[in-house]
């Protein structure tokens, strides 16, 4: 299949790299269009397709045409990529506020899909939701998803507004996670052990409550009761928690960030 990649920052390499991983598109079938020199250097040096310094008309051989740009350079873009699509092509864009409305407007070009991924897609571990335009066919559709499925999982969305809280809960999720872990693993030096150690404690305890939870019958409220004895140390930790609101202070936080969202699509 052939696909084009404008913009290789973090997700669009890891898209790359999953598209050759997973024998979608050979090296003389994906394009991958950068700007800065540095790194159209390094991205040939990979191997993984043609690089391009500026969208031309090969675009136009893709079947589908990723938009992995960060959304204030969107603009910038928008008369050469306009005038390279043929109108079956596929766009997926994983720019993060740009609706599909104001993709379909800017390029005149109705076949637009908008995607969520987040940053363990780097890893083949990720979550993406996206939505797409009345106009994709089902084979179209089933297209996109598989893409998108090369770096983990997908889910699709019937309302593009939801997207926002996507954003929201697994796009900045993994943030709250890493600074989650590095909280813990500050504690744990403070109490006296030593960084090694605590990393390891830390790293394997997240990873095997993943799992647990994955693969787990009990609700999540279960879990917890499991964990926690009547008078013992996992209740202490959670009276501090209740008495600061941690539940009421993250939620918090995580509806500021859908708001921004909310904020960044209608700008």
């Amino acid at each position: 299949m052939k696909i084009t990649i404008i913009g290789c920052g973090n997700m669009g390499l890891a898209y790359a790299r999953s598209f050759r991983k997973y024998h979608i598109a050979k090296q003389d079938e994906l394009l991958l269009v950068v700007r800065d020199p540095a790194k159209r250097v390094a991205l040939e040096a990979l191997g993984l397709g043609q690089v391009l310094p500026l969208i031309d008309v090969r675009i136009a051989e893709s079947e589908i045409v990723v938009v992995a740009v960060k959304p204030q350079d969107y603009g910038a873009i928008v008369p050469a990529l306009a005038g390279a699509l043929r109108s079956d092509q596929i766009v997926l864009s994983i720019m993060a506020g740009i609706t599909l409305q104001r993709l379909q407007d800017s390029l005149s070009h109705r076949m637009v899909v908008r995607a969520m991924p987040n940053s363990p897609a780097q890893i083949g571990m990720g979550i993406t939701a996206y939505t797409t335009a009345h106009d994709l066919t089902m084979r179209q559709v089933i297209t996109v998803e598989r893409l998108l499925n090369s770096t983990g999982r997908s889910i699709h969305l019937e309302k593009e507004d939801q997207l926002n809280a996507v954003t929201a809960l697994s796009g900045s999720g993994p943030a709250y996670i890493f600074h989650m872990a590095k909280v813990l693993l500050e504690t744990g030096r403070a109490m006296g052990l030593e960084e090694h150690v605590a990393a390891a404690l830390v790293q394997q305890t997240m990873l095997g409550a993943v799992h647990l939870m994955d693969h787990s019958d009990l609700s999540l409220d279960a879990l917890v009761h499991a964990v926690t004895s009547k008078g013992g140390t996992t209740e202490a930790a959670f009276a501090v928690f209740e008495q600061g609101d941690l539940e009421g202070v993250l939620m918090r936080g995580i509806k500021a960030a859908e708001q921004r969202s909310k904020e960044l699509s209608s700008s």
